[in-house]
């Protein structure tokens, strides 16, 4: 058995137990011993961070040939065009190369905890919250993508990871799940019998 634990990471908190430069961490948390993210989130996104004291499982979350999807509610600055949506679903050439298609759509609510700061709305008086699910994981990537299509990022959330959601967590909340460890099959020698 597998103990996965569900994280709802606040917003400038780091996605790891500990910081030199005193910054909040997951320690202020969560208090489990030999447990470690799958993945990680930035120190300005919120949201949900997958945790396990098993490296399988860990690897097979976070791993990008896994392409567990991921997905973002994202508040953009100013109203995306239909094109800005096309651009994201077709892929965007990054600094690191082209994404892959992702999916997104507009939202006209979101039903999120308020964020402490809030997104001025005098700086930033017309929003739009984006759902955008990607299959990669590259360094702030979301944020890289609504950029590139003239959208900067105002607040990012990560709502799900493959199966799992952040229903029912607030900032700070975490919760466990016991997962049946996977059945492995045995690997066949490659060595032939000599005869």
């Amino acid at each position: 058995m597998s103990r996965l634990y569900l994280f709802h990471k606040p917003y400038r908190t780091l996605s790891q137990f500990t910081d030199r430069e005193g910054r909040a961490t997951l320690a202020e948390h969560i208090d489990v011993p030999g447990i470690y993210p799958a993945g990680r989130l930035d120190h300005d996104s919120e949201g949900l961070l997958l945790l396990s004291d098993d490296g399988e499982l860990i690897h097979r979350i976070s791993h990008p040939k896994h392409k567990q999807p991921k997905t973002y509610w994202v508040q953009v600055e100013g109203t995306p065009s239909d094109d800005a949506l096309a651009a994201l679903r077709n892929g965007v050439e990054l600094k690191d190369g082209r994404t892959r298609p992702a999916r997104v759509r507009r939202l006209e609510s979101v039903s999120l905890p308020d964020r402490q700061p809030a997104v001025d709305p005098r700086r930033h008086p017309v929003t739009q919250w984006l759902e955008l699910i990607i299959t990669e994981g590259r360094n702030r990537q979301v944020r890289r993508m609504t950029a590139h299509v003239g959208h900067p990022t105002l607040r990012l959330v990560r709502t799900a990871i493959g199966p799992w959601t952040l229903d029912g967590l607030a900032p700070g909340q975490w919760r466990c799940e016991t997962l049946n460890a996977p059945r492995h099959k045995p690997r066949r020698s490659s060595m032939r019998k000599r005869t």
